[in-house]
């Protein structure tokens, strides 16, 4: 499917799918890299101008699916401020990892031009970010066998928040090292994205 109208100008609508779609591929792309399915259970797909693992667990890409749907809703509605996919321990439940989104909108208010940046620079853009996301595995520190993940979207106090989402602290990391990975602007969303994780040495 087509993210936006043309090639270069931008809808709230073509921005929030082209966001959504990044942290698809994101989210994929960071649980292949750090391990936490079977390599086998991913399948290869070119995107971005890059080979790209995405799940093909059944069970994963319907939690996925669900999470990325909502988070559309909330990016169309102004609702969302960041995404973070925290990585723990599943015998100590410690957090790991947490890698942060930040996400920024500035919507078009009515009657303002309509906004206008090539396909080609944002697609770039995020390119540089599953780059560095691949990369990430020189130095991050090894997970232990057994580790899951969560998915935490924060929401704006006057956000619609369905019942089947539950409240959930912050998993913050204790003694971290943090990495600041790249951005990308569709110009009216902005995504900023960086990785904290707990250093070996205690």
């Amino acid at each position: 499917m087509q993210a936006i109208a043309s090639k270069s100008n931008i809808t709230l609508k073509g921005s929030t799918d082209i966001v959504t779609e990044f942290f698809a591929y994101s989210i994929n792309t960071i649980l292949f890299q750090r391990g936490l399915y079977p390599s086998e259970s991913f399948t290869r797909v070119a995107k971005y101008g890059l080979p790209i693992l995405v799940t093909n667990d059944q069970g994963l890409k319907d939690y996925l699916e669900n999470v990325l749907k909502q988070l559309s809703a909330w990016l169309l509605a102004d609702e969302v401020q960041k995404l973070v996919l925290v990585i723990t321990d599943l015998v100590t439940k410690e957090a790991l990892e947490r890698w942060v989104f930040d996400i920024q909108a500035d919507i078009p208010k009515e009657g303002e031009p309509q906004r206008n940046k090539p396909e080609k620079e944002i697609m770039n853009e995020i390119q540089a970010i599953i780059r560095q996301i691949t990369a990430s595995v020189t130095f991050l520190p090894l997970l232990p066998n057994a580790c899951t993940f969560d998915l935490l979207v924060y929401t704006k106090k006057e956000a619609n928040v369905p019942q089947k989402w539950e409240e959930s602290d912050p998993k913050y990391i204790t003694n971290s090292q943090q990495v600041k990975l790249r951005s990308f602007t569709t110009s009216i969303h902005k995504v900023d994205s960086m990785v904290a994780y707990k250093l070996n040495n205690e």
